[in-house]
């Protein structure tokens, strides 16, 4: 397993625990309400269904690890873009994909399909499509201005259209009517800012 596959690996252990201590938090406070502490559950007022197969699984699982490495690269946009475009979707990707990794974690809790931060983190999710290689993860951080613009493009458009063919797959192999849906969304907004991106490199 490479260096930033690992990285990756133990902050979706992380935070697969995190949503299901948030879930029975949740659970044990309050009855109707969907909320502990003050913090909306991510499926507050909509149980989940607990009809699912192994492709649902795998897609949750696996999504909820790509989402954190779209999330990475965003954070990093945040200080190293030069385009005010470019900073405001990453500000987009980060606020529709986080809450999309907490609905996806209450997912696998529901459905008694949680993982340990450390069999997370022995797992190996390289093969999927769109994730950045060692290499690409430190030259997008050491890089400003201009170049980190046209880098981050050209990294985050082969993500997104890795994150749209997972969730095509989802759609065909899936049973959840909840994930479906989410897949559904996904590949409709990430086709969308593929667009956007391709659009703003022209620019650049």
């Amino acid at each position: 397993m490479t260096a930033t596959t690992s990285r990756l690996s133990r902050i979706a252990g992380a935070g697969l625990l995190a949503g299901a201590l948030a879930l029975s938090a949740c659970s044990n406070s309050t009855d109707n309400a969907g909320t502990a502490a003050g913090i909306a559950s991510p499926t507050a007022g909509t149980s989940v269904d607990k009809q699912h197969n192994a492709a649902d699984v795998a897609f949750a699982q696996d999504m909820i690890v790509h989402h954190q490495a779209a999330i990475e690269m965003a954070e990093v946009a945040a200080s190293r873009a030069q385009s005010q475009e470019i900073k405001d979707l990453a500000g987009r990707i980060g606020a529709a994909q986080a809450p999309e990794i907490d609905e996806m974690t209450s997912w696998l809790a529901a459905w008694g399909e949680m993982t340990s931060a450390d069999s997370m983190a022995g797992m190996d999710h390289s093969p999927m499509s769109g994730m950045m290689t060692d290499e690409q993860m430190p030259r997008l951080e050491g890089a400003s201005g201009a170049d980190f613009d046209r880098m981050f493009l050209r990294m985050m458009t082969p993500h997104h259209q890795g994150a749209i063919d997972m969730a095509r797959t989802e759609q065909a192999d899936g049973s959840n009517p909840q994930a479906i849906a989410l897949a559904r969304s996904i590949e409709a907004s990430q086709t969308a800012e593929v667009a956007e991106m391709e659009q703003l490199l022209q620019t650049l």
